[in-house]
């Protein structure tokens, strides 16, 4: 049997990255899944790969700063599959910049798709949550969700994420609604590949890290797995660090 068999997830910034590889292993796991992104072409491209290897998912568009188009992306998981019982959080921008050195613009935007997207998703999906008994909601924030960085309006972002889950928890664990949030630190992904590609930079990199190297989007993608499934039926409100120790110093 697969960890997620009969459930139904919505996982938004699904068409790439962390995103997609969560969909593809949460369809390998057995559920069904709404991919969610504003990236048509590669969502699409996603939705096909699943229905190649013989699962089930559909592709809506979504711009998670966007309060009808969620509710759209809910709508389309129960027209679909007839329920909804896991939502991933996973939509995000980065930007560097010290604060004298960020625009309003700049911040604006950073917190419109991280922090108040992650709202509207958790907002959008608990009604439905009720109905069936309970589900799971994971919100991918970020180890600069934890300690302070070069990243002001990224960090203040995934910090806002990180407690939102915390009173997301509380507010609904007497219905069975879980929700925890995941802290990646560095990881091979597009956002990271000016570093990695910078020989000083990278250098810095790799020594902040105990473990000696950078993590992966599977590495991620296996603990939000873990969070959605019922092996994690007794947390809620809690932390899951992925990033090789970085924050452990």
């Amino acid at each position: 049997m697969g960890r997620l068999d009969g459930k139904v997830a919505i996982i938004s910034g699904g068409a790439r990255g962390f995103g997609a590889t969560e969909s593809r292993l949460f369809a390998r796991e057995g559920a069904k899944v709404v991919i969610a992104d504003i990236l048509d072409g590669l969502g699409k491209q996603v939705e096909a790969e699943i229905a190649e290897m013989g699962g089930e998912a559909t592709f809506v568009h979504l711009d998670v700063t966007s309060e009808a188009q969620w509710d759209n992306a809910v709508q389309t998981a129960v027209n679909a599959y007839g329920k909804l019982n896991i939502l991933v959080n996973n939509a995000g921008i980065a930007l560097q910049g010290r604060v004298e050195d960020t625009t309003e613009e700049e911040w604006d935007r950073v917190l419109d798709v991280n922090a108040k997207g992650v709202f509207l998703g958790t907002k959008a999906v608990i009604p439905g949550m009720k109905e069936v008994g309970g589900g799971s909601i994971v919100n991918i924030s970020s180890i600069a969700g934890l300690v302070g960085s070069q990243l002001t309006a990224y960090s203040a972002s995934k910090g806002a994420v990180r407690l939102l889950t915390k009173s997301t928890a509380i507010q609904y664990a007497e219905e069975k609604i879980r929700c925890n949030s995941v802290h990646p630190g560095i990881m091979i992904t597009d956002m990271t590949t000016f570093m990695r590609e910078d020989p000083e930079v990278n250098s810095r990199s790799l020594a902040r890290i105990p473990m000696g190297h950078y993590g992966t989007v599977e590495d991620v993608a296996n603990g939000v797995l873990f969070l959605a499934s019922d092996e994690s039926a007794y947390m809620t409100g809690s932390e899951l660090v992925i990033d090789g120790g970085i924050t452990a110093q």
